[in-house]
């Protein structure tokens, strides 16, 4: 059969279709903890070479599975089937409200681009100089500044994609697929989805009011309703000022209720770190500092600076104006992961299931507790760094990662508890492998068959992406790369 499907490819495609050994391993890992071989990837050259992919997909009964930079940390961009690399779509047509890009761009480059417009995309993901474009939509992707920006889903106008059945579309213009979606969509409960400011679990129907809004269903949704061809994304003017606060605490409880605080003076952005990323920056910080919060402002500086000097209960080791000691300040925030990864030999590193949640932020106090449980019941340590702003924590645990049992047990609790209190399993990285098998926990019986209606509207043949988002399947311990 795979023969088969590899002559068909080859006699249809004008990119290139590839199937040795080699590049079969190369595109079977990403920047997640999992590893499945594909079949055959594909690099299509233009729109027609990813319609004849999928039709020929359609027939052969094989998955495809898109990929942008392969920088997600919960395998979205891993399937056994075809592997469709997105790097030949590149354009980049600058506009004065928006850019029009192909889901090939890296962010990097376009943030380039847009500097010497001075303008700038604001999701900024701390991997942002090396993730692609389409999987910054794939995830809805957010970043520090989604504070006072949001996030992908609140600053994109237009998507066009090509859907399981081979069809161009272009949403929000397509007025017949976006009234399909809206009758679709139109008895979802929107109480059961979580109150957060940020969220990229599930498909967000919560965001589609109107026809307007229909792109956005697109946006979050993996590479399981189409293979995104390009967008039109908002752009904004950067800012003319910039401050930035670096405060630390003596304890972790009394940062995550200062943070409750300071976002009512309306930073662009509040980060925190514990000990573990503030021990690689070099600066001598107090013995007694347990962790940091990183505090920015981009307007209405000289107002702001006495309101929060009198609200911050931690003592303020930095105040930074310049654009090169911000920049760097924010480098050391954005090597988090990195210095996580640096501090855990790799037989010690649970893979990334549980580390990126997000609560109302009133409730961030009891993710620290809900942390503090599961290590002691475990016998777990965890590093923690996130965008606190958000009530949004990525969690690093460091314990034995062959005792698969105990990192299903210990997802099964962590997220039972965040739903508890209001909050999403995922806030901006997806589901994936880690995550899809909670999604129906999170948000209902009955908004998971609208989900499943969505997906059989988009991929009749449930080609695209298969396993994501919609699955009857356990993958959180499957597939895991062995050390």
């Amino acid at each position: 059969m795979i023969k088969s499907t590899i002559k068909k490819l080859e006699s249809e495609i004008t990119g290139d279709v590839l199937y040795d050994k080699e590049f079969r391993e190369f595109y079977s890992v990403d920047a997640s903890s999992y590893k499945i071989v594909p079949k055959i990837i594909v690099i299509p050259k233009n729109e027609r070479d990813i319609i004849n992919t999928i039709k020929i997909a359609k027939n052969e009964r094989i998955s495809i599975t898109v990929r942008g930079a392969g920088t997600g940390l919960v395998g979205s961009a891993l399937n056994s089937g075809i592997i469709l690399d997105m790097k030949n779509f590149s354009s980049i047509r600058l506009k004065k409200e928006h850019v029009e890009v192909g889901t090939g761009v890296i962010k990097g480059i376009l943030d380039k681009k847009l500097q010497e417009a001075k303008k700038f995309f604001p999701p900024n993901p701390s991997i942002g100089s090396f993730c692609s474009i389409g999987g910054m939509l794939g995830n809805n992707s957010s970043g520090s500044r989604s504070l006072k920006y949001g996030s992908v889903i609140d600053n994109v106008k237009e998507i066009t994609f090509i859907d399981g059945n081979g069809k161009k579309i272009t949403l929000p213009k397509n007025n017949q697929v976006s009234s399909k979606i809206l009758k679709t969509i139109k008895n979802i409960d929107r109480d059961k989805f979580p109150k957060v400011s940020k969220n990229s679990s599930g498909y967000r129907t919560d965001k589609i009011k109107t026809k307007e809004d229909t792109h956005k269903i697109i946006i979050g949704s993996e590479g399981t309703l189409g293979i995104i061809l390009s967008a039109k994304l908002q752009i904004k003017k950067l800012p003319k000022k910039i401050i930035l606060f670096v405060i630390e605490y003596e304890s972790i409880k009394e940062a995550a209720e200062n943070c409750i605080e300071i976002n009512k003076t309306d930073p662009s952005a509040i980060e925190f770190v514990d000990k573990n990323t503030f021990d690689h920056i070099n600066y001598e910080f107090d013995k007694k500092s347990k962790c940091l919060l990183l505090v920015e402002y981009d307007e209405k500086i000289k107002l702001i600076e006495n309101k929060f000097k009198l609200i911050s209960t931690g003592k303020i080791v930095k105040k930074l104006q310049t654009k090169k000691e911000i920049a760097k300040w924010w480098k050391y925030r954005d090597s988090s992961l990195h210095y996580s990864l640096k501090s855990i030999s790799k037989e010690k590193r649970i893979p990334h299931i549980i580390e990126d949640a997000a609560v109302p932020l009133e409730n961030i106090p009891k993710v620290f507790s809900i942390i503090n449980k599961i290590n002691k019941k475990y016998k777990t340590k965890s590093i923690i760094y996130g965008h606190a702003g958000n009530g949004n924590l990525h969690v690093r645990l460091i314990s034995n990662r062959q005792n698969l049992k105990m990192i299903k047990e210990i997802a099964e609790e962590y997220f039972q508890e965040i739903l508890r209190i209001g909050g999403t399993i995922t806030a901006e990285h997806g589901d994936g492998l880690a995550r899809s098998e909670f999604i129906k926990k999170q948000y209902g019986a009955k908004n998971y068959q609208i989900f499943k209606k969505i997906k059989k509207s988009f991929d009749p043949n449930n080609i695209l992406n298969p396993g994501k988002i919609i699955t009857d399947r356990s993958s959180i311990i499957e597939n895991l790369e062995k050390f």
